[in-house]
């Protein structure tokens, strides 16, 4: 299932207040037809998986420089290779699959959903539709939702309601919010930016965590809104301070200015927070999120979790207990094991989204660590490696993630 986009607004009539997503190097040469280069393929032991990624080559346009993994089924937080080996996976489809793969309550909601109605498009209304955007609303800040396809779409949104009030904007260094246009001029990286510029003018850059250099900018100038990811997933997985956060809110009251937040990446448990702004203490005008919102969806609207997302306080403090504490136990076996690598400079995070910043590029290891069955991602300048699991991850998978990357450190030699 597709991405579902979703952006949250304020409360009426509020509205005035890698590893997989490298882009390839070499160039996609057009002679009569759209060839695309796998430039990182590596040994490929099987003929299933070279078929299939010879097959790709010829059909598809080579965006991505990808993994040599032709990956078939999955079910909690493994998945299998078209060979039949088993992978633990802490990149949940770059933090996309919180209930794993193969969920019993997901699948069915999908199913029932399917066999009444799939699609009749916006011109008309429909119940399930209503009944989600209630569930995000009442566990939320918001009292209205806007529902797009994707993250970046959401982004995109978000941008357009700014506007319609000035058109600047602030965004943070190393922020990510997406590589359609408008997003792209949000977006940090300059290896996604400089091949389509022009792109959209009046974005000023603020550095991230730089609460003086931020708020005096943001009253020197009659801007539109201040987008800002409460942790930075792309960026390298920074977490912003409470602090920050807070002159942030302040500078854009006093000066009439929306403050959003992308939590596409970060929201939706994975902090252990359900909405991350919570554990900052910070509300938001307007809110964007994605990624697992698809997998979680049908499952809010019809099975039992939806009771979770709306539901009694002991439920919710349980669940966000258990999060936390997870995310907790990961970042210390982490530190525990890693920490004496001469390589390693920082373990950080919040939740399940955690960064390991190395002194080195990260790909030999995230590379290492495939061959050894766990699947992670690069993050920042190359030099993180970002772990985002799957929210269900038992504390025998966190172990087992962690001893393999601590076996495969010699990679970064």
């Amino acid at each position: 299932m597709a991405s579902l986009g979703q952006i949250t607004l304020p409360r009426a009539p509020s509205l005035q207040k890698g590893l997989l997503r490298r882009p390839i190097r070499t160039p996609i040469r057009f002679n009569g037809r759209i060839a695309s280069v796998l430039t990182n393929a590596g040994s490929v032991k099987a003929s299933v998986s070279q078929k299939v990624i010879e097959e790709e080559a010829k059909v598809l346009v080579g965006t991505y420089a990808r993994a040599p993994v032709v990956l078939s089924s999955g079910k909690g937080c493994k998945l299998m290779d078209a060979e039949g080996k088993e992978y633990l996976d802490c990149a949940s489809g770059i933090a996309v699959n919180a209930l794993g793969h193969g969920d019993p309550d997901w699948l069915q909601a999908v199913t029932d959903q399917a066999s009444v109605l799939s699609h009749v498009s916006n011109v008309y209304y429909t119940i399930p539709q209503i009944e989600l955007a209630k569930r995000l609303v009442a566990s939320s800040f918001a009292d209205r939702v806007f529902f797009c396809n994707s993250g970046t779409e959401a982004n995109e949104a978000a941008i357009k309601f700014s506007r319609k009030k000035s058109y600047k904007l602030h965004r943070l260094l190393n922020s990510f919010h997406g590589r359609t246009l408008g997003a792209l001029a949000l977006t940090s990286k300059e290896q996604y930016r400089t091949p389509f510029e022009p792109i959209m003018p009046g974005v000023t850059f603020l550095e991230y965590g730089n609460t003086q250099a931020a708020t005096d900018l943001i009253r020197s100038d009659k801007i539109a809104a201040v987008f800002v990811e409460p942790i930075q997933g792309e960026g390298g997985v920074y977490s912003a301070t409470k602090e920050f956060l807070q002159s942030l809110r302040s500078a854009c009251d006093a000066a009439g200015s929306l403050l959003v937040f992308d939590e596409v990446q970060c929201g939706l448990g994975r902090t252990g927070n359900l909405w991350a702004y919570e554990a900052f203490g910070v509300t938001p005008d307007i809110m964007t999120v994605a990624k697992p919102l698809a997998g979680v969806a049908e499952a809010i609207k019809y099975g039992d979790h939806g009771s979770t997302f709306a539901g009694n306080p002991l439920v919710c403090s349980a669940a966000i207990a258990v999060l936390i504490n997870k995310g907790l136990y990961f970042k210390d076996l982490l530190v525990k094991k890693l920490g004496g690598n001469l390589h390693v400079k920082e373990v950080r995070g919040e939740g399940l989204i955690i960064g390991v910043e190395l002194d080195v590029p990260a790909g030999p290891l995230v590379d290492a660590c495939r061959d050894s069955g766990l699947l992670i991602l690069t993050a920042g300048k190359g030099n993180v490696v970002r772990i985002v699991p799957p929210l269900i991850i038992s504390e025998e998978e966190i172990e087992r993630a962690v001893e393999i990357i601590f076996h495969n450190l010699t990679a970064l030699d």
